[in-house]
């Protein structure tokens, strides 16, 4: 077997597998669709239907083509899509036609030089991972098969859009000035799409395919968006909303610049509050600003790992209102267990049309006080991650930074809860060869010194 064919190189992280195209090769891709054909065949499901996606990638409509000849070769059935597409608008396909599953091709946020591959279970939510535990276990090349299935082009984001604007109520955006950047990815053409059909008037930068996007991975952080926050922070568009490649994550820019996504969080999940219930659910990584907004509409918050899987789970298990994480990813469990920058773009301009969101977000600063939240990163070869945290559980501390430590929370990795209500989490990265350090407290200052203790800490482990 050629070091290409070789199967020992896929593993399924926080979301899918992804590598770079010198590991991410057809043989390997078209070993995840047997797999994938196996584990839903051996699930009787009912269902014999797959649809498979992919995003705006160069290197991605070939492999999709790949997974769905090796579906069809095992007997099912296929729906690919008439274009690239946004990761959740396939995920609400497999929910919405009660399908078996989904697969999509995407690396996310991820530079040009990588790709990688998610499969969706029939609910539309991220696989657990039993589900990619048993696919990775049960990998093997593909074989000549008897078995033909059909492979039938749809239209996914026309129905999808139809969905989007039921779900929130047909909003008015009437009047609203929104600068939209797809940063080359597949939500353009989607998301800006939605907001004019909420009647918004839409600006559109970076909506074009580019294989290399534009010299900068489609990942929406504020310094990757400076053209969309000049246009609202010198008035020419009210509203700024922008997704990673694959659309499953939204950042927002108001008037007075980029919102950080904690902040982002709390106040659609405040504004979703005004009209419903519900409780929330966060990652040990996003701010405890939410807790204090549930707490005082009398709702309860659920903790979770870092990973929208997680995530999912718990709106799916508490039947919670509302589903997120500090980067970027939300969701609303009644319209989709998986992560929508989508629906939640039009969720964010709807609250904007209705209450400028800096507005918002200054009463509940002012109710609720202010935090600030960073983080850094220790480079961590993968196989010393389980090692690291093993010696990291010993050297704890009692006190960090001249605080006390009042308990530590080990959901993931380890959460340091400090008596002055500020808390250092320290856990491995799921998708890069690292340890991240988060901090959040009152002031720049203090998560400053947290961070600093945090990686003196961690960094003589490695």
């Amino acid at each position: 077997m050629t070091d290409d064919a070789s199967l020992d190189a896929i593993a399924f992280g926080t979301d899918g597998w992804r590598a770079t195209l010198d590991t991410f090769t057809a043989p390997r891709v078209r070993a995840v669709g047997q797999a994938v054909a196996d584990h839903l065949a051996a699930a009787d499901l009912g269902s014999t239907t797959v649809a498979v996606g992919y995003d705006a990638r160069d290197s991605s409509p070939g492999f999709a083509t790949d997974l769905a000849d090796v579906l069809t070769a095992n007997g099912f059935d296929v729906l690919v899509p008439e274009r690239d597409l946004p990761t959740p608008v396939l995920a609400w396909t497999v929910k919405e036609r009660g399908l078996a599953g989904g697969l999509m091709l995407t690396a996310s946020h991820n530079p040009p030089e990588y790709n990688g591959v998610k499969f969706l279970p029939g609910d539309g939510a991220p696989a657990t991972p039993e589900v990619t535990d048993d696919i990775v276990a049960n990998l093997r090349h593909p074989v000549e098969s008897d078995e033909t299935g059909e492979r039938r082009e749809v239209d996914m984001v026309g129905p999808y859009l139809d969905h989007a604007l039921d779900f929130c109520g047909d909003p008015d955006c009437s009047g609203l000035r929104v600068a939209y950047d797809a940063m080359h990815g597949s939500g353009r053409d989607v998301t800006d799409r939605l907001l004019e059909r909420a009647g918004a008037t839409v600006e559109r930068l970076r909506c074009d395919t580019d294989p290399e996007f534009g010299g900068v991975p489609p990942e929406p952080k504020a310094d990757r968006l400076a053209d969309l926050v000049a246009r609202v922070v010198e008035g020419d568009a009210d509203l700024g909303v922008a997704n990673d490649g694959d659309a499953d994550r939204v950042a927002v820019v108001t008037p007075e610049g980029y919102v950080d996504a904690n902040f982002l969080y709390v106040a659609l999940y405040d504004h979703l509050l005004e009209a419903g219930s519900g409780s929330a659910v966060r990652t040990v990584s996003t701010t405890f600003l939410v807790d204090r907004v549930a707490e005082a509409h009398g709702e309860a918050v659920h903790e979770t790992a870092v990973g929208f899987k997680y995530v999912a789970d718990a709106m799916r298990e508490h039947s919670a209102l509302f589903g997120g994480e500090e980067s970027g990813g939300f969701g609303v469990t009644d319209h989709l267990l998986n992560k929508d920058g989508v629906l939640v773009a039009l969720l964010a301009a709807q609250a904007h049309a209705e209450r400028p969101i800096q507005d918002r977000l200054a009463d509940i600063r002012a109710e609720h006080g202010d935090v600030v939240q960073d983080r850094v990163s220790v480079d961590c070869p993968d196989d010393r991650k389980a090692p690291v945290l093993r010696a990291l559980g010993d050297e704890l501390p009692d006190e960090v930074a001249g605080v006390a430590v009042e308990r530590v929370n080990e959901v993931d990795g380890f959460k340091a809860l400090l008596a002055d209500e500020s808390w250092l989490l320290m856990r491995p990265s799921g998708t890069e060869p690292k340890l991240r350090v988060y901090a959040e407290a009152e002031s720049e200052a203090r998560v400053a010194e947290l961070l600093a203790a945090g990686r003196e800490l961690v960094a003589p482990l490695v």
